[in-house]
């Protein structure tokens, strides 16, 4: 995947700057909610907390919070660039937390190069944070801030540069040793680099069973022997007798090479004298110390990890610290001790071997993995990380005595940890990961527009699909070379130009010459942007239209109707929001187009819907809204969607669906389950249909303005072909969105034929 500088400063400058907001988790409207949120009312749990400060946790989000610290001095491979050049990374590492494991951070740059005063900062900032995730400071200074941090502070301390990589490399490497037939005692390995990374990974293998004696570690200067004066002590505990004069001399016959150091320090011929079946750890980013095609080719029998994504085996810091402090916070431990750290290895070992579920399968383009010398650690984005790796981290802490907060129920913290993810999360992933499985074409007819050019060029360099542009093609291009980006990723068709015009306007006037159309006007309509896209689609050069960017919703539509139709068997055609609020999605219609549909056409509606959403990997539970909950209130408008959810359970007794209820009704299971337990709906509805435009029009608006939803449509149902509707001013973002969601759909349709 490739982006352009010009890309990566807009995404962190346009609109709110940076990548972080604080939002309140508690209402503040009213002059009561002020009351409460802070004087008079906020003096209750001050003083709580101060007869017992254990307290802190339950009347603060201290125990969701977690500092990213950093004095910037060893940030990524950009070295000592200062605590404010820093500051990006350290809100991004928040929004890892944030997306992986739902912990709150607020990022802390201390602008000093001395290890006592970023101790003492630390130790001061203590009554406020759950945990401090130390970050690119560099060696041996860390070091030392992190063991008097650990010795001094009473609550869990974790340096990631360290451990991190240390932990999942540690998994991976029992792995590979099991994939090899080795024992971790029995191995040779040779370790190329001696910073903090290094040293934390080789101090992990130890305790997992490597033997000490086993390990040459490189720096800059060569071999780590006792001969040598100029070794800190972090350093002097890898000294070994001086074996070998290089790096060369020392990979001859050894089993393992661990690279923590720079690109290209490593030659094929290097990777030929190994032992049998070597494994090769190269992690240096972004260019490891051998790359994985080279090394493959010099030998089959390798087994090799990288920190890259876009090869096998990533070893990836995001699987570990996330899940290591959910799992420590959640005991509320006062340590991250070795013991923790262990049990995180463990599980991501033992994840590596279970069955791969297909959500996971999915995200990663439909390519199967079983354990072997490809998959021996499991992926970054597989959700079953959090639910294994954090309870193993808890349990760990419980067993040594660290935790001040046990858990009892592990079932009950497994489900909760799986509502934290959030699967919700996932669903624009999901279809952005499938749209890759099988990249369609897409045409915008608003290809002149430069929002659409930027989401058009990442849907190319990601191979989401294959972008059209309609427009003017002068236009076009020069907007195109004025962002920098490669012309080869984009198709684009000009209606002034096109020598298919005249054929696309000889369809469109044999299907409306009856409604008034003529040759001629046909042509000039064909000439539209919006009629051109839409008869590309129609005659099978295209797959799928998004437009809608800069227009109202009914010219976007009316051409499509035109020249597409309405699906087979039926009548209408619907629009669907999808409404992501606190992790859990909805979905919304008909939000876009019927302005008061019957009982028969609002059963439509719902059976669109719940086969749209089943595309979505998610299991449809469909509530019929009313003012109404079935039949507390007779009037034609509620007979009309008690009829409406009689057809649909008629139609497709496959589709779970109920109705008429109310709107609280089908979002709080406990009402269901304390006032209609025979409702066919459990835990609540996810499909939600609006009895009319004017409710459903209403609801995704507000939702989308007054709350912190995300609102992502609309999904155009009902139509013979692929075509979705954009809201207008959608952002990039929007954008690739809709055209995964688009392509997802062609392909539905496509092996439904």
């Amino acid at each position: 995947m490739s982006i352009t500088k010009e890309e990566a400063l807009k995404y962190h400058s346009e609109g709110r700057k940076g990548k972080i907001e604080v939002i309140p988790s508690k209402p503040c409207f009213t002059s009561r909610d002020l009351s409460l949120a802070y004087t008079p009312g906020v003096a209750e749990p001050c003083r709580e907390i101060h007869k017992n400060e254990e307290e802190v946790y339950n009347y603060t989000a201290k125990g969701n919070l977690v500092a990213v610290l950093s004095n910037g001095t060893a940030v990524l491979g950009l070295g000592d660039i200062g605590a404010a050049a820093g500051k990006p990374v350290m809100e991004g590492k928040g929004v890892l937390f944030k997306r992986f494991a739902d912990i709150d951070v607020f990022d802390i740059e201390v602008n000093t190069h001395d290890p006592k005063e970023v101790i003492r900062v630390t130790q001061l900032l203590e009554p406020t944070f759950g945990g401090i995730n130390l970050e690119d400071i560099k060696a041996p200074e860390c070091f030392e801030i992190e063991e008097e941090l650990k010795r001094t502070c009473n609550i869990p301390i974790f340096h990631d540069d360290q451990h991190g990589t240390a932990i999942i490399s540690c998994a991976a490497l029992i792995n590979a040793a099991e994939v090899a037939e080795k024992e971790l005692k029995n191995l040779r390995i040779v370790v190329s680099g001696a910073g903090a990374s290094a040293v934390a990974c080789c101090n992990l293998y130890i305790k997992a069973g490597v033997t000490r004696s086993n390990i040459a570690m490189f720096d800059s200067k060569g071999l780590i022997h006792k001969e040598r004066k100029d070794l800190n002590k972090y350093k002097e505990a890898f000294a070994i007798e001086n074996k070998y004069d290089s790096l060369e001399n020392a990979m001859v016959g050894a089993d393992v090479f661990i690279g923590l150091s720079k690109g290209d320090v490593v030659s094929p011929e290097m990777i030929k004298v190994m032992a049998e079946k070597p494994i090769v750890f190269a992690m240096a980013n972004p260019d490891p110390e051998i790359r994985y095609e080279i090394a493959k080719a010099a030998r089959e029998d390798i087994i090799m990890a990288t920190g890259r994504s876009d090869y096998p085996n990533q070893v990836n810091n995001v699987l570990g610290f996330p899940f290591i402090f959910r799992g420590a916070l959640d005991v509320r431990a006062t340590a991250i001790n070795d013991e923790m750290k262990m049990a995180a290895v463990k599980a991501l070992a033992g994840l590596a071997k279970e069955v791969v579920p297909d959500v996971v399968i999915r995200a990663y383009g439909g390519k199967d993995f079983s354990f072997g010398p490809d998959y021996i650690i499991p992926k970054p984005f597989d959700p079953r990380v959090l639910w294994k790796v954090a309870p193993a981290v808890a349990n760990a802490a419980m067993e040594t005595g660290v935790a001040k907060h046990p858990i009892t129920d592990w079932a009950r913290y497994e489900e909760q940890l799986k509502e934290r993810l959030g699967y919700s999360q996932e669903v624009i992933r999901f279809m952005i990961h499938r749209a890759q499985e099988n990249p369609k074409s897409v045409v915008y007819p608003e290809g002149e527009e430069e929002k659409i050019i930027r989401a058009a060029n990442a849907i190319a360099t990601e191979e989401i699909g294959k972008p059209i542009l309609v427009g003017n093609k002068e236009k076009i291009l020069s907007r195109i070379n004025e962002l920098e980006f490669d012309e080869k990723n984009f198709e684009i068709r000009d209606p002034r130009t096109c020598e298919k015009c005249e054929e696309y306007a000889t369809v469109l006037y044999r299907r409306r010459h009856r409604k008034g159309l003529t040759q001629r006007a046909a042509l000039n309509l064909i000439r539209q942007p919006n009629y051109y896209a839409s008869m590309m689609v129609e005659m099978g050069d295209a797959d799928t239209l998004i437009g809608g960017l800069t227009s109202h919703y009914p010219a976007t539509i009316k051409p499509a109707l035109e020249c597409i139709g309405v699906k087979e068997n039926f009548k209408v055609v619907a629009g669907m929001y999808i409404v992501i609020i606190k992790r859990k999605v909805f979905f919304f219609a008909d939000t876009t187009v019927n302005i008061n549909p019957n009982a028969e056409e609002l059963a439509e509606i719902a059976i669109y819907a719940a086969d749209t959403v089943k595309e979505f990997n998610i299991e449809p539970k469909v509530a019929m809204l009313s003012f109404s909950n079935f039949g507390s209130s007779i009037n034609d408008e509620s007979s009309k969607v008690k009829r409406a959810t009689e057809i649909v359970n008629q139609k497709r007794p496959d589709i779970i669906c109920d109705g008429e209820m109310q709107a609280d009704t089908a979002v709080m299971p406990e009402i269901i389950e304390n006032e209609f337990p025979f409702c066919k709906i459990h835990g609540g509805a996810n499909v939600l249909i609006f009895p009319n435009l004017a409710a459903g029009n209403i609801a995704y608006k507000l939702f989308e303005r007054i709350t912190s939803a995300t609102v992502i449509g609309p999904i155009l149902m009902g139509m013979k072909k692929a075509v979705h509707v954009l809201q207008r001013g959608a952002t990039v973002d929007d954008i690739i969105n809709m055209s995964a969601i688009g392509i997802v759909d062609a392909t539905a349709r496509e092996k439904k034929k």
